[in-house]
């Protein structure tokens, strides 16, 4: 049984209170398992503690006072990119260095009931966003002075977008991966306004709930298919598959035929996506299921592998869920084991490989990670952006740790100064980072550099 439904059932017992700067819902698990172990090819994956409710602790979010800012690591400065943006959620960069950045959160609806309303109340204060600004805007440094001083909305709700999310440019068509289709729009680099009405590649599975809303893509190297998430529709399967068609999916879209396939399957909520430079293979970052326990299981990294299933909803880490029933004990042997554990409930959505990073020998060949932080672990985890070291080989070390690149996002008494999400390196060389709590882009740079 989910939350949700255990939500209608206890409805009229729940409280939702605000105490030291966090949202609790009932009294919270707390971790018992020291976090760096829960990072890494080999995480702890015995930690259970099985829950029929979730533990809710959700950071109050209240936004950069004054002049604050996240800290960077040492060699690396920050600085302020764009401000007053509404839930700046993703991004891209263009050729000439325009940088889209989508504003955007999970889809305006009308509550499904009482569990439903208090669900959506929940992730609306997780999220500090209520209804999605369906925005595309495009961001340009005129005088190359590391902040945006050109700013113009180039796709707006009147031009089909619905909480878009993934941006990929092919060509001369920009692919915009509404949370219900892939679009399409015609574009020519140094536009700063699209008037075109977007085309329909494919549908997207988009039914209610629509938990995990956001919809990634990328252009495979040839530019010939796109790659597109798809999260599932609810926790463990719990609404029953017919519900999950499509979904927990890696989508290869043939964009001419207006068609597409499973490329890869049992993933439960793939976000970011990115081709390692030196192996050329696809990877994504995925979040696990809830009711676990603080620390079990763990997000991940992944090589996102063509016909590869990796688990969800009956297995996590190649682990049987007992929850999930019926049992798949058929399927255990052929489930993929993720590459790389990134912390459990971390919510690592951001993704990009350093590629031409230009931030010093640190961080010039692994992956940028943003961790947008959790809602239902003791204490709170992710709220920073981490970097996973590689090897020659195109693959984390065994004994590779994470290093933190960007934190403070969390004051010290747990509030949200911000919450960190998309990553993406810039045409400088410097790292993006979308904070869709605090509205604002954050440019991370080599402490020398401009």
């Amino acid at each position: 049984m989910h939350w949700r439904t255990h939500l209608k059932i206890i409805s009229g017992l729940v409280v939702i209170g605000l105490a030291g700067g966090y949202w609790y819902l009932t009294t919270p698990n707390t971790s018992e398992v020291d976090s760096a172990r829960l990072y890494g090819p080999e995480p702890v994956l015995d930690a259970v503690q099985q829950e029929s409710f979730p533990s809710v602790k959700i950071a109050k979010i209240i936004g950069w006072q004054g002049d604050t800012k996240p800290v960077a690591a040492p060699g690396l400065s920050v600085n302020l990119f764009a401000a007053d943006l509404d839930h700046p959620r993703w991004m891209q960069v263009l050729p000439n260095g325009d940088v889209l950045i989508a504003e955007t959160t999970q889809p305006d609806r009308a509550p499904q009931g009482i569990g439903d309303r208090i669900a959506r109340k929940i992730m609306a204060s997780a999220n500090g966003s209520t209804k999605p600004a369906n925005r595309i805007t495009l961001l340009r440094d005129t005088d190359g002075d590391g902040k945006a001083d050109l700013r113009s909305a180039l796709l707006t709700a009147e031009n089909g977008l619905n909480s878009p999310f993934g941006m990929e440019l092919v060509g001369d068509t920009l692919y915009v991966a509404n949370t219900d289709s892939l679009m399409a729009f015609p574009y020519k680099t140094g536009d700063t306004k699209i008037t075109a009405k977007g085309e329909k590649i494919v549908p997207l599975p988009s039914g209610v709930p629509n938990n995990h809303w956001a919809r990634n893509v990328i252009a495979s190297p040839d530019k010939k298919t796109l790659y597109v998430t798809v999260g599932s529709n609810s926790n463990i399967g719990e609404n029953g598959l017919k519900s999950e068609e499509y979904r927990a999916n890696v989508l290869e879209v043939f964009p001419k035929q207006k068609t597409f396939r499973i490329f890869a399957a049992g993933l439960r909520n793939a976000n970011g996506l990115a081709y390692e430079p030196k192996s050329g293979y696809l990877w994504t970052v995925v979040n696990e299921r809830d009711q676990l326990g603080p620390d079990t299981p763990p997000d991940y990294l992944a090589t996102v592998d063509f016909g590869g299933h990796y688990g969800w909803p009956w297995f996590y880490w190649r682990i049987a869920d007992q929850r999930v029933q019926p049992q798949r004990p058929d399927l255990q042997q052929y489930v993929k084991r993720p590459n790389y554990a990134l912390g459990a409930h971390t919510a690592s959505i951001g993704l990009a490989f350093a590629g031409n990073a230009k931030l010093g020998d640190t961080f010039s060949n692994g992956a940028f990670i943003g961790q947008h932080g959790s809602w239902n672990r003791v204490p709170a985890a992710g709220y920073k952006v981490i970097y996973i070291p590689f090897n020659e080989r195109g693959f984390p070390d065994k004994k590779a740790k994470p290093v933190d690149v960007l934190t403070g996002f969390l004051t010290p008494v747990g509030e949200a100064q911000g919450r960190p999400a998309g990553v993406i390196v810039d045409a400088k060389g410097a790292l993006l980072v979308a904070d869709d709590a605090g509205n604002r882009i954050w440019r991370v740079s080599a402490a020398a550099a401009k």
